[in-house]
């Protein structure tokens, strides 16, 4: 859908805004409430976000209106604040718990598992390159450097000697964290979604991810 250029976006993570915005997107739905609501983003306005946002919708969580608050985000820090500072029930994880990048590891996975907060991986072709590791392809939206374009392939080859694909690997490494509940992954086509299913079934044994402990 085209966007109207004419209108002004601004970011509102205020009690007023989050209240107002899920009023309206309810309407819309002809709904009355929904299963799970996103704080999506709120990279500089992490405080805002935890001492306006959340409180409001942890009100209409109380309310019924909600059935649960989730936070989705490309980066870590904050998300593991948020989880150390709030009751939320969920984090959306993008690209950064992946084959090419375990930062999520350090400090948002242990949090999260020791709060009972269930993360969503997102992002696990980080953009592209862990679906065709090629010169030009994408790792976080931009072309990708030679150093993650060199790891990715170096993946590959120790996958390809196991003959399991690079897509299968990346779409079931997010799982092996006791603390990753689901793996979201984008689809274009049917076709896409029938591959990327059959990718996330295939077995890998468990040499596989030794074996890549050595390129991490």
């Amino acid at each position: 859908m085209d966007a109207d250029n004419t209108v002004e976006r601004k970011l509102d993570f205020s009690s007023s805004g989050v209240r107002k915005s899920l009023e309206q997107s309810l309407e819309k739905l002809g709904l009355d409430s929904v299963e799970i609501l996103f704080i999506h983003d709120p990279d500089d306005h992490a405080d805002e976000a935890i001492m306006q946002a959340y409180p409001e919708l942890d009100r209409m969580r109380s309310e019924g209106i909600i059935k649960a608050i989730g936070v989705g985000m490309n980066q870590c820090e904050t998300p593991t604040r948020v989880i150390k500072e709030t009751d939320i029930d969920m984090v959306l994880i993008a690209g950064r718990y992946s084959l090419l990048d375990q930062r999520a590891e350090e400090e948002l996975l242990p949090a999260a598992l020791s709060r009972n907060v269930d993360v969503i991986a997102a992002g696990v072709f980080n953009s592209g390159i862990l679906a065709n590791p090629v010169e030009g392809a994408t790792y976080d939206y931009v072309p990708a450097s030679k150093q993650i374009l060199s790891k990715a392939i170096r993946i590959r080859e120790v996958l390809t000697h196991h003959k399991v694909s690079l897509t299968s690997a990346a779409l079931q490494f997010p799982l092996r964290h006791p603390a990753v509940k689901s793996v979201l992954v984008g689809c274009r086509s049917a076709a896409e979604v029938k591959r990327n299913c059959e990718d996330f079934d295939k077995v890998i044994d468990a040499q596989v991810w030794q074996d890549l402990v050595g390129v991490w």
